[in-house]
């Protein structure tokens, strides 16, 4: 009688599964890093200019909390008070609570306006001048778009100086 012994539990087959699978998960890790770096690297250099020749208007805006759980907006060019939203405003709270969270990564706070920009082919573009973060609203369909298209001044042409540029765009 023989004995028939193999040294690895599957012969000689190579394992090429784990190979892959390893491969995958340090080009997992490796994309998460470059992600990561990018995003810290964004915080840190200036906002990124919106391209004047398709703005039709800018407004500077602030959001803030009442004490009865709405949200003011206050153009802080002239300090009106130009909305308030009433109830959950979820899409409103979820964008506004996306660009504070990336303010607060960079060690910034809520001092700075949002700029808040209408295109002369309907985009409406928020833009946090701060971290350079911009949230293209029409991305997430006509009627969350429509919640920041309140906000727009009531002669689009009476644009506002650009916080990142000093002038008008």
């Amino acid at each position: 009688m023989s004995s028939h012994h193999h040294d690895a539990p599957f012969g000689n087959v190579t394992p090429w599964p784990i190979y892959a699978l390893g491969l995958l998960l340090l080009t997992t890790l490796a994309v998460v890093a470059w992600e990561r770096m990018a995003h810290m690297n964004a915080a840190a250099r200036p906002a990124v200019q919106t391209a004047g020749a398709d703005v039709l208007w800018q407004r500077q805006l602030r959001f803030d909390d009442t004490p009865q759980g709405h949200i003011a907006v206050t153009d802080t060019t002239s300090g009106q008070t130009v909305a308030t939203f009433e109830g959950q405003q979820g899409f409103l709270r979820g964008s506004l609570r996306a660009l504070a969270r990336s303010r607060q990564r960079a060690g910034q706070g809520p001092e700075q306006p949002f700029v808040l920009t209408g295109h002369t082919d309907g985009r409406l573009v928020l833009l946090d001048p701060v971290t350079g973060d911009r949230i293209n609203l029409e991305s997430f369909g006509p009627t969350n778009a429509a919640v920041f298209a309140r906000l727009r001044p009531s002669t689009p042409s009476a644009s506002i100086p650009n916080p990142t540029a000093g002038g008008t765009p």
